[in-house]
């Protein structure tokens, strides 16, 4: 019996990366081109298949074979939660039918990856003969007005900024912002966001460009239950830049974790030995993530999971650790929290870190402790003397600004504020 597929080809700057097959019961195949495992020059796809990353030919040597969901390095590229049902919703297919959000969303996907659909005449059908009788067909119409594909869990759209207005990136027009409507669950999440981003930078953080907007500066956003609150946060997209797209990656992919495996399937000493081995300025790289583990705890963000940690590959090939995103003060809406999302030196009790955590968490990521311990000392001495001031004057809500001032006072004395 002869099996029908569609296929997707995968670009990255140009390159043909591989082909993509997906059949109407689930099975989802993808064959890297003989051209791009040979190639000396490939920008990196993941890095997993970076040259100097263990056992990379052989990853892209093989097929990657999965049953409805794709494989986690592209699984990751797609919208979680309420955004992902909202499209699944607007397309008519399951949730979890991954391969056609994909092809949906494959023309401005996080990174630089492009997946476009392919006409049967053009498939190289032979890739998938080992998979019995196949034949490819057109891609049923998939057409939805509105595109998004940040991933994330928050209702957030990849938007393009003209002339201080906001409109949804459609028609392969790349977004450059990030833009965040207000949570419908939660009290002023942009206000909290922009805040915590903020003083972050004030202590060294390196933060995209933010900025609060009005929600009725957005244009032709979908149908979605909106708050009774003005404004929405929009961070610029770091992995596009004057039109041309950047490749990043986030923790889950490097780590070839699904995004349900975010919060318990690593820990802050796997993602800091990662960035010291393979970063472009690896020692630069654990300093910066050593003062955002700090200002974690400091700023009560018990969201840092592996998808909120990304590398950025400017050069195409060789990754460096991506300005920071996704910076909120969670213990604000969920009652008593007090953890990390990963670990940290075996714990993830906030008000127990101190500096040994944090020596100890550098010695397993083989780093020396003199080389971050300044930074931290410098971190500390920013957010003492200028956080006070700074918060009265940021517009996070005033009983969220005593709840963090609050946690402030609960922390371990290495870092009371």
């Amino acid at each position: 019996m002869t099996m029908e597929i569609n296929v997707l080809k995968l670009t990255l700057h140009g390159h043909l990366v591989g082909y993509l097959a997906g059949t109407k019961n689930g099975r989802n195949v993808l064959h890297f081109a003989k051209s791009y495992q040979s190639s000396t020059a490939r920008p990196t796809f993941s890095l997993t298949t970076h040259p100097n990353f263990p056992r990379a030919n052989k990853m892209l040597s093989e097929p990657w074979a999965t049953n409805q969901r794709l494989h986690p390095i592209l699984s990751n590229l797609l919208p979680e939660g309420s955004l992902r049902e909202l499209i699944a919703q607007g397309l008519k297919i399951h949730v979890d039918n991954e391969f056609h959000i994909l092809s949906y969303l494959g023309m401005d996907l996080p990174g630089a990856l492009v997946a476009e659909p392919m006409e049967p005449e053009d498939v190289p059908v032979h890739l998938f003969s080992s998979h019995g009788q196949v034949k490819a067909v057109k891609f049923d119409k998939l057409s939805q007005e509105n595109k998004f594909s940040l991933a994330g869990v928050q209702m957030k759209f990849s938007m393009k900024e003209k002339d201080g207005r906001y409109n949804l990136s459609k028609d392969n027009v790349l977004g450059d912002w990030i833009v965040k409507t207000p949570s419908t669950k939660h009290k002023e999440v942009p206000a909290n966001e922009f805040t915590a981003m903020t003083l972050a930078s004030i202590i060294g953080i390196d933060i995209p460009e933010i900025k609060l907007v009005e929600i009725d500066q957005l244009d032709n956003l979908p149908q979605i239950n909106l708050p009774d609150e003005k404004l929405a946060f929009a961070i610029k997209r770091f992995d596009r830049h004057n039109d041309q797209r950047i490749h990043m990656e986030d923790f889950a992919q490097v780590l070839v974790k699904y995004p349900h495996e975010k919060y318990n399937s690593s820990n802050y000493e796997q993602i800091a030995k990662i960035l010291y081995q393979f970063s472009d300025d690896g020692l630069n790289d654990v300093q910066q993530l050593a003062r955002r583990l700090l200002a974690n705890i400091l700023l009560a963000n018990g969201d840092a999971h592996l998808k909120n940690w990304s590398l950025l590959y400017s050069d195409q090939v060789t990754p460096r650790l991506s300005p920071s995103y996704d910076i909120v003060t969670t213990n604000v809406y969920i009652e008593n929290e007090q953890h990390f999302a990963l670990n940290l030196a075996k714990t993830k009790a906030w008000y127990d870190v101190s500096y040994k955590h944090f020596e100890y968490w550098a010695t397993k990521s083989n780093i020396p402790w003199r080389a971050i311990k300044p930074h931290l000392d410098d971190a500390m001495e920013k957010a003492r003397s200028l956080w006070p001031n700074a918060l009265k004057d940021l517009p996070m809500n005033e009983e969220h600004k005593q709840q963090l001032r609050a946690h402030w006072q609960r922390l371990h004395e290495d870092f009371r504020i």
